[in-house]
């Protein structure tokens, strides 16, 4: 009966009230940091973004070949760092006037030292002549915990196509 109390005792502090093991709960909060963590690179992208900032929207993403983009413009792809660079440069000289974007819809999941995520940003650009050019387009971003600090490392931004008439459907819809 002694043994039995004392085993009983044991796995009542390895697992806790619940039944599970201590370190599922030490896993659970890490994630939760590490998803509050993402979550901040994302408002620090789109506060950048906002601002024209190419420099600090620059630093979200991994650096060197580490990072891969499938855009939503031409090129098919953007492999690497320097290249998905010139792209935000090309964007902003082409669209000089005033820009903002909005990320809603917002899903994170973080498995160990990688996370996925994906998200709706609805962006608004103004071009040399003043007029407005307004998207909705489709974020999936695969994220990396590198030397502590979480960057993007692929990213795949999209417009659903209408297939009848070819076209992107720039203010798609659920």
């Amino acid at each position: 009966m002694r043994k039995s109390l004392c085993l009983l005792g044991a796995l009542l502090i390895a697992f806790g009230a619940t039944g599970a093991p201590r370190h599922v709960f030490a896993q659970a909060k890490m994630a939760s940091e590490d998803k509050a963590e993402i979550q901040a690179l994302e408002r620090q992208y789109n506060d950048a973004f906002n601002a024209k900032d190419i420099n600090a929207i620059m630093a979200c993403y991994a650096p060197g070949k580490s990072l891969f983009v499938f855009d939503a413009v031409p090129p098919r792809q953007y492999p690497s760092w320097d290249a998905y660079k010139r792209d935000w440069e090309s964007l902003f000289a082409a669209y000089p006037g005033p820009v903002t974007n909005a990320i809603s819809e917002q899903n994170i999941a973080v498995v160990g030292s990688v996370a996925y995520g994906h998200n709706i940003q609805t962006a608004s650009f103004t071009r040399k002549d003043g007029a407005k050019l307004d998207v909705v387009v489709r974020v999936t971003d695969v994220y990396r915990k590198i030397k502590g600090k979480w960057l993007i490392v692929q990213e795949h931004v999209s417009f659903p196509v209408d297939l009848d008439t070819g076209k992107a459907d720039l203010m798609s819809k659920p």
